[in-house]
């Protein structure tokens, strides 16, 4: 961990016990209870977006896996797997799987395909996964789960992973080297950037007058948001979130504009109109952040990205690098540089305006007529804090689909990073209630608040 604490990679195994994961994996797993806990449940893919929130809340290092049956169960989890591929989150998904000997074709819950004798539901997961694989034999675990967990750990491939287990394969035994029970500790790395991309990088920003910094996931990913503090401070460069790095800054930062895009703030989408070099640091440029890659008319584009295929995006200089040390290596090459002061100091300002107007919404007490969302934001924070919780410190506030995450992404405050959690990747209605279960697995020092429409309530 970021401590410099060792803590098991996996924090346990979420399952529904059914046709295909009772006698193998589900013996396996009472065996082993005492040191990887086993934690039924009533819905796969729920149980899916509880770990998927677990391993967000853990900024990706560590996970749970999710085993279920081989046909209804396994194919719940093909939504979760891609709420997990689009946010880039670690999962091991461990579905039940037919007959690899065939010998007692056609099994219950099994399909049956006319044409490819090998498919299984399971290859549902092929376009959802960042790997998959299906154990046919005992022996491929040995090569099978190090990939998978290789695939997880890196910082620019992470994603769910897939190991399918016919059932007959999860009873078979093998002599299995004692190594591979005994593996070393997990690393997670931190590639520096290129020297050619850093110095075209430095020299953009340079040239800059009015920079913006547009802060994504992957600082939080990165836990980068002490470079990130000390790189705008340093340079007097704004800084708006998207959903995904909302709480890399706090909200009462000088230099935080807040939420940026279709769903943002006035005053970020103003300034962001007026930039003229926007750095994206950890993000993936979604359509909502960008305006559809209209609200940046006069910028150009530099995009600090672990992932070269999110550097690249929307034409703009990649600065491949992971997110904090990338910031590092920048400002060493930035010494002395720093945006026109009339830039900085206008955008203090209107960060000023913006958390005022955003008191005056949240704080807003109604007479005779029905709240609307903002006052219900506000009068959850306030909640809180009678009840002597820190809004923003202590609790974690949690949502994914509806008119919510707008209303959250412009009003809710966060004062430390991650107690903003948004599933707006894929916004999946039903992750809300489960990933609130999973954000207080994860973190059960803390509240967790769950905002949920009434469809994703009753969807879950």
């Amino acid at each position: 961990m970021s401590d410099g604490s060792v803590q098991p990679y996996c924090g346990g195994v979420f399952t529904i016990f059914g046709h295909g994961n009772v006698a193998g994996l589900g013996e396996a797993l009472v065996a082993e209870r005492d040191r990887l806990p086993t934690f039924r449940a009533h819905n796969e893919q729920g149980m899916a977006h509880a770990a998927i929130a677990y391993a967000k809340a853990n900024f990706r290092q560590r996970i749970m896996a999710v085993s279920t049956s081989i046909g209804p169960g396994a194919t719940n989890l093909v939504t979760a797997a891609a709420v997990a591929h689009v946010n880039r989150l670690p999962v091991l998904l461990l579905p039940g799987d037919t007959f690899a000997t065939r010998r007692p074709d056609p099994v219950l819950q099994q399909i049956e395909s006319f044409s490819q004798g090998d498919l299984s539901a399971n290859d549902t997961f092929r376009p959802v996964t960042r790997y998959f694989d299906r154990i046919t034999r005992p022996e491929q675990i040995l090569t099978a789960l190090p990939r998978a967990i290789q695939m997880m750990t890196d910082p620019a491939a992470c994603g769910p992973a897939c190991l399918a287990l016919p059932q007959d394969v999860q009873a078979h035994a093998f002599d299995c080297p004692e190594s591979f029970l005994t593996p070393e500790v997990l690393r997670f790395r931190r590639p520096p950037a290129d020297a050619r991309e850093l110095e075209d990088a430095a020299t953009l920003l340079r040239s800059a007058r009015r920079p913006l910094i547009v802060a994504g996931g992957g600082v939080l990913y990165s836990q980068a948001w002490d470079a990130l503090r000390a790189f705008a401070e340093a340079h007097g460069v704004p800084v708006v979130e998207s959903h995904g790095g909302k709480s890399s800054l706090p909200w009462d930062h000088p230099l935080n504009l807040g939420a940026i895009g279709v769903d943002g703030v006035s005053a970020a989408n103003e300034m962001a109109r007026e930039a003229d070099v926007v750095f994206a640091v950890g993000t993936r440029l979604q359509d909502f952040t960008t305006g559809s890659h209209a609200l940046f008319p006069k910028a150009r584009l530099l995009s600090l990205n672990v992932q070269s295929y999110d550097a690249g995006k929307w034409s703009g200089m990649a600065l491949v690098a992971d997110a904090r040390v990338g910031l590092g290596q920048l400002e060493e090459a930035l010494q002395g540089w720093a945006a026109d002061a009339a830039w900085t100091a206008r955008s203090k300002q209107q960060a000023a305006a913006a958390n005022a107007r955003i008191t005056e919404l949240t704080t807003n007490v109604p007479q005779g007529v029905l709240p609307y969302d903002a006052e219900v934001i506000g009068a959850v924070r306030d909640s809180a804090l009678e009840l002597g919780l820190d809004s923003g410190t202590k609790d974690v506030a949690l949502c994914a689909a509806g008119t919510l995450p707008a209303e959250l992404h412009k009003l809710w405050r966060a004062s430390q990073p991650g107690n903003y959690h948004m599933e707006y990747g894929y916004s999946c209605m039903g992750y809300e209630v489960a990933g609130g279960l999973g954000v207080k697995m994860a973190r059960p020092e803390q509240e967790s608040i769950v905002f949920v429409g009434d469809g994703s309530y009753m969807m879950a």
